[in-house]
């Protein structure tokens, strides 16, 4: 099974509001790159079809995190299996149609130039990361507050320093942001990125 095909088996077995026929539908498009884009320009999963695979991922580490005894039975966290494929599978829409192939010259191991290709992004829609991907979604179909903000603040610390107080109170108040977070950061940085040599 590809990943394209995965994805799509979780999103349909899963994610069944009102709109979510949509949401996937545009997904699927000709006019939307989100199987065949990267998840990132030069580190994790920075290939063709890496944002897939990184929700993916991202969902497969969520699942599990939730599973946990102690996020289970100790902190009382509990979220159905809709909002758990919601988070993950969507928290980076803010990606599709957002990097674009451009080539630069390098030179191969006996010297010679050779245009190879690298990402670039081209952001048609700056809305920022985690806002932009929450746009996205509820332009399809309703999101819960708990997905909403779990969506928005799923970079954690990382990319919304400025605003560590937003980032700690959703964390708080929404323990569904802390998870996404945690599962986005294990995809990340053990899933997909190089092991340090």
């Amino acid at each position: 099974m590809t990943n394209k095909e995965k994805f799509i088996q979780i999103f349909r077995d899963n994610i069944t509001r009102e709109g979510a026929d949509r949401l996937l539908a545009y997904l699927c498009s000709e006019g939307c790159d989100f199987f065949t884009a990267p998840a990132s320009s030069r580190y994790h999963s920075a290939h063709e079809g890496g944002l897939c695979e990184h929700s993916l991922n991202v969902y497969e580490c969520l699942v599990d995190y939730m599973e946990r005894h102690r996020v289970k039975d100790l902190y009382g966290i509990s979220y159905s299996a809709e909002s758990i494929a919601i988070a993950a599978l969507l928290h980076d829409l803010c990606k599709v149609n957002f990097y674009k192939t451009s080539f630069r010259n390098v030179k191969d191991e006996n010297g010679r130039w050779q245009s190879v290709p690298y990402y670039t992004i081209e952001d048609s829609l700056p809305y920022g990361h985690g806002e932009k991907s929450v746009y996205i979604a509820t332009g399809y179909m309703r999101l819960t507050r708990d997905e909403a903000f779990a969506i928005r603040y799923h970079m954690g610390f990382s990319e919304d320093a400025n605003n560590a107080n937003n980032v700690a109170k959703s964390f708080e108040m929404f323990p569904l942001a802390f998870a996404l977070s945690v599962a986005d950061q294990e995809a990340t940085y053990f899933m997909e990125s190089s092991p340090a040599k």
